[in-house]
């Protein structure tokens, strides 16, 4: 009886596991597929009285910041499988997971819309590090990126926690209280 129960426990969590492979197989497809890293730099246009070799440094600093993002994403990846939860890869290369998505049968934000959200951003190690409210203009980008596209997926009420790369988060100069390059962690409730 005992070694029966074990081999259904077994098998349970054989499936648990079999269906977290599948979804991080899903999701590592996804991403090869609609290639969400940054878009390769383009040579910016030499201005009139600047060297060649200012130009040089600019195409410099655009592929070392192509190179970070790459790495981000790679980063995001092993954090994202190394998690027990099941998040989706969404716009601007940020995984969601939807924990509540809120009253279903009213209105969702939309570019234009102020909705008051509620955000805590941490980071990957799970140290807070802003937690606001406020009333929002969603597509004036006073939110970031990542949260500002993926928004629409809840509704009145709803939350979610995204994993965001720091391009898609607070960039390469940060915050006051978020450094230049942090992925992110933020979580949303919309009120």
């Amino acid at each position: 009886m005992a070694l029966h129960q074990a081999n259904i426990a077994e098998q349970h969590w054989r499936k648990i596991k079999m269906k977290k492979i599948i979804g991080l197989a899903t999701g590592g497809l996804v991403l090869l597929f609609v290639a969400c890293g940054p878009q390769t730099p383009q040579r910016p246009s030499q201005r009139k009285g600047e060297s060649p070799q200012a130009d040089s440094t600019a195409m410099s600093l655009l592929e070392l910041n192509q190179q970070l993002a790459i790495s981000a994403d790679n980063q995001l990846i092993k954090y994202v499988q190394a998690q027990e939860e099941t998040y989706a890869l969404y716009n601007a290369c940020t995984w969601m997971r939807i924990i509540k998505r809120g009253n279903e049968g009213g209105a969702t934000p939309k570019h234009g819309d102020s909705w008051i959200i509620h955000m805590r951003t941490y980071n990957l190690k799970g140290h807070l590090l802003i937690d606001s409210e406020g009333l929002y203009t969603i597509g004036k980008h006073e939110i970031p990126m990542g949260v500002e596209l993926n928004i629409e997926e809840l509704h009145h009420g709803g939350e979610a926690r995204l994993i965001v790369p720091w391009y898609s988060a607070y960039g390469q100069r940060g915050t006051e209280h978020v450094p230049p390059y942090e992925n992110v962690i933020i979580e949303i409730e919309l009120k």
